[in-house]
């Protein structure tokens, strides 16, 4: 089969479309045929080596790719659940591995995966897998309750749209950061108020979102005694009595599930910017790490 693999760390570059024999499902597991592929920010940092653990250094490459939909094309030992032809979304949770997403097949784990969502097509699905599976569960950790108030960094972005948008529908009182033309993005996702990214932040909300890992202005923006939830590894605080939460989503069947029915609601709205070949996966980076991004980029094998 293809499959975008690396055997070096580093820029775009390094991607290559290779050829690779095709994986083969083990007990439990189940061999998806990928129809899309979602670029993810993680797939960027492994790509630099910066999650690269020992077995790198021993094998012949390097996968790529963490969100895909597709069609489930051979069962591994006692899966159930699911039958050949089913459409499903997965997280290929694995950070360090062989092969990914970025390929024609790809084996998942069964909390990995759930069915599709039916009112949109694989490429829209792929792109609400992880950033949708982050803001369902950060949003749990949050644990705000309808009508108090959050505030939202980055919310023109992937994590940060999907949680704009299951905040309001929560009854949230929500407050987007973001760029400055972004506005009637984030009010047409259910914000309330705006803030343009450099511009004043609020500094008595009940929790925080911080999808835009802004740190400390993010503390700062939480009364005493709420709740600060951090999307990426840094220095935690309990000053004021905030609740300081680092946090990062796990693969788990049921809440993908759940993110599918709210796509099927229509409480969750993909979006996509372009779809690009296996071959593309170089230009996908470039143009993922060039910023400025108000859609998902994906690839179809």
């Amino acid at each position: 089969m293809r499959a975008v693999v690396l055997r070096s760390f580093g820029g775009p570059e390094v991607l290559e479309d290779s050829e690779v024999d095709r994986p083969e499902p083990g007990p439990g597991e189940f061999l998806v045929r990928v129809a899309a592929a979602h670029v993810h920010n993680v797939d960027t940092m492994i790509r630099r080596g910066f999650l690269a653990g020992e077995d790198a250094k021993g094998r012949p490459h390097t996968g790529l790719g963490h969100d895909a939909a597709g069609t489930v094309a051979a069962l591994g030992e006692g899966a159930t659940g699911f039958a050949v032809g089913d459409a499903v979304i997965g997280l290929h949770s694995p950070l360090d591995k062989p092969l990914g997403a970025y390929a024609e097949y790809a084996v998942f784990r069964a909390h990995e995966v759930a069915r599709a969502p039916e009112s949109v097509d694989a490429v829209a699905a792929s792109t609400v897998v992880g950033n949708g599976l982050t803001a369902l569960q950060s949003l749990r950790q949050l644990g705000l309750a309808g009508g108090d108030s959050l505030l939202v960094t980055g919310a023109a972005g992937g994590v940060g749209g999907f949680a704009v948008q299951l905040a309001a529908a929560r009854g949230l009182k929500v407050t987007a950061l973001a760029g400055p033309g972004d506005e009637d993005l984030v009010r047409g996702l259910g914000a309330s108020a705006f803030v343009a990214r450099g511009g004043e932040l609020p500094s008595d909300v009940d929790g925080v979102l911080d999808a835009a890992v802004l740190g400390v202005p993010a503390l700062a923006a939480v009364r005493d005694g709420g709740v600060l939830v951090r999307l990426l590894p840094g220095e935690t605080s309990d000053e004021r009595g905030v609740r300081d939460v680092q946090f990062q989503a796990e693969a788990d069947a049921a809440d993908l599930a759940e993110v599918a029915g709210l796509v099927d609601a229509g409480v969750l709205t993909p979006r996509v910017l372009d779809v690009l070949p296996l071959a593309g996966a170089a230009t996908a980076h470039r143009r993922y790490e060039g910023g400025g991004l108000r859609g998902r980029l994906v690839l179809r094998p």
